[in-house]
């Protein structure tokens, strides 16, 4: 039975074993004994499997990808609206209050399991290997507590959720103190996981998770010479050989499922079968589109504007909307919707009028870039597979149609409707097409396994630390990897404008690569705030034409977050971050 098979059946028992399943400020009701429970190997596998379906958890790591609408890569309506748009509170902010609640949630699950496995009468082997994920869980959570609050209460495995939940009152520890936890389980992962597991456990955290982990760690701490160590040891095999490669086709990458894999892959959540009542992340409810399987999906986050102009030409030279459509930049919203604007019929069935607009321009504009634009972005006139008002496999295309002169786009029938009513573009990442020959059926899971770390994040990571380090030819030859592989010209290849020198100009570039690399993946919010460019990257949300969607807005405090109101109440041994 594998991980994914076995969750099902794994997380029932042990989601009564393992406290605070949903809420941590509740007594648990009746538990499985510990004197019937942790005797087996079959009970170590099960326990494991909990502390995943906690990792698993939305709000927890399950909604990764919705990050990037607190960035400049993407604008949404949910789930982090008032991250995005400035307007956090300490008492209002439920995305901020769930994030915290489900990251200690997985902290009791990984900290019950490291108390109890040490004194089973298994193998040593199984002990070692079940602590070792259950730390490197443990330092996913707080890595990622770190990165959003600083510091905050560390309980590790002496806290025994039955007896204290009641009582969780830990004051906060400083950041470099929760830093330095996750770098000794980080540490201690490293020394007790397996290079690789058994296809049956595809999908647990390994040795080369491990080191990328505390590799992102360093990176983040700007400890650059540890987090070369770590990186270049999974990216070059320094004392082992972890396997890992980059998947030839970027497309095929985010579209993995029905046991398809890659050895590009290094930490990922996995998905059980899609057209059963089985477990996957709910992508296609935020990034999906009204033509995207039985018309359930909205989308609630599309990406930005900004995105898009920022791929390159597909000679690596910049791109300007004003070499495609003269004027376009200061023209305004009427200049633009004249070059890019068609008549639809009332039936939403045929482009009935061209107006000015000449489409083959307007592809061309975004086919003629880096392919990754197309592969993540469905772009104006772009088809699209979805399905019609059922589950069937149905041929859309995205239009930006004048609806003062006719029709608007209906779902059900030729054209995507934009849910929110934006003129935005649509995620083509991440999202099936059609029905998956069948075997997608369960609309609100995407059925593809869902990367945490993967080598290109590894590789580009590689490169800033090698920049950072003064190597920055290194880091050249780590950024051109990345750009090969999607098929655009190489760094100091010829060109002018493909000339880079310098680390500065080094740094920019891997900047501008992580964001077209990654979009859709949640990395770059992250990203903004290490780098002290999260105020710099802030601007109101606008659409193709430049119409207003929203407004963003930016104050100092939103470095950190604050801590929920809610906890402040249940721990007066708490204190609130700087401006909250």
């Amino acid at each position: 039975m594998n991980m994914k098979s076995s969750y099902i059946s794994a997380v029932l028992s042990i989601a009564i074993l393992l406290a605070g399943c949903e809420k941590l400020d509740y007594a648990p009701g009746d538990q499985m004994s510990e004197q019937t429970f942790w005797k087996t190997e079959d009970h170590a596998r099960q326990a494991a499997v909990g502390m995943y379906a906690a990792m698993k958890a939305d709000w927890c790591f399950g909604l990764e990808f919705t990050f990037d609408m607190c960035s400049d890569l993407a604008d949404g309506t949910t789930p982090w609206a008032d991250i995005s748009r400035g307007t956090t509170f300490a008492s209002n902010s439920s995305g901020v209050q769930n994030h915290w609640q489900y990251l200690y949630e997985l902290v009791h699950r990984t900290n019950t399991v490291i108390r109890n496995v040490k004194d089973m009468p298994i193998r040593q082997e199984t002990i070692d290997r079940v602590t070792g994920e259950a730390k490197f869980l443990r330092a996913m959570a707080y890595f990622r507590m770190l990165n959003c609050w600083g510091g905050v209460p560390y309980y590790d495995e002496t806290c025994d959720i039955n007896k204290e939940f009641s009582h969780l009152n830990a004051p906060r520890s400083s950041a470099e103190e929760i830093r330095n936890h996750v770098l000794d389980d980080l540490t201690e992962a490293i020394r007790l996981l397996p290079v690789k597991w058994d296809a049956a456990d595809l999908g647990r955290a390994t040795k080369g998770a491990a080191y990328a982990l505390r590799g992102k760690v360093y990176l983040f701490d700007r400890q650059w010479e540890k987090a070369k160590s770590d990186l270049e040891e999974v990216v070059y095999n320094k004392n082992l050989n972890y396997g890992y490669s980059l998947h030839p086709d970027y497309n095929e990458l985010f579209r993995l499922y029905n046991g398809n894999q890659s050895p590009e892959m290094i930490f990922s959540i996995q998905s059980i079968d899609g057209n059963v009542a089985g477990y996957a992340l709910n992508i296609v409810g935020y990034f999906g589109n009204k033509s995207t399987m039985r018309l359930i999906a909205s989308n609630s986050i599309v990406p930005s504007t900004t995105l898009v102009d920022m791929y390159e030409n597909l000679d690596g030279s910049p791109f300007d909307w004003d070499d495609i459509f003269p004027g376009f930049n200061k023209g305004g919203s009427e200049v633009r919707r004249n070059y890019m604007c068609v008549v639809i019929n009332q039936e939403s069935t045929q482009v009935v009028d061209l107006l000015e607009c000449d489409t083959t321009k307007v592809l061309d504009a975004y086919r003629l870039r880096d392919p990754r634009l197309c592969l993540n972005v469905i772009t104006p006139y772009s088809h699209y597979l979805g399905t019609d008002a059922g589950s069937n496999p149905m041929d859309k295309q995205f239009v930006l149609a004048d609806a003062s002169k006719g029709g608007a786009p209906m779902e059900a029938m030729a054209f995507i409707r934009n849910s929110e009513g934006w003129n935005s573009y649509f995620w083509r990442k991440w999202i099936p097409t059609g029905n998956l020959d069948g075997y997608w059926g369960e609309y609100n899971r995407t059925p593809y396994e869902f990367p945490l770390i993967r080598l290109g994040d590894v590789i580009l990571m590689l490169a800033e630390a090698y920049n950072e380090c003064g190597e920055t030819d290194n880091a050249i030859t780590e950024i051109n990897k990345i750009r090969s592989r999607a098929g655009m010209p190489e760094l100091n290849s010829g060109p002018s404008w493909l000339a880079v020198g310098g680390q500065e100009q080094v740094a920019e570039r891997i900047r501008r690569e992580r964001a077209f690399e990654l979009a859709g993946e949640g990395q770059r919010y992250w990203d903004l705030r290490r780098w002290g460019l999260l105020e710099a990257s802030v601007k109101n949300a606008t659409d193709i034409f430049g119409d207003l969607m929203y407004t963003r807005s930016y104050q100092s405090r939103h470095e950190l977050w604050p801590i929920p109101l809610v906890e402040l109440e249940r721990n007066p041994n708490l204190t609130q971050n700087e401006g909250w």
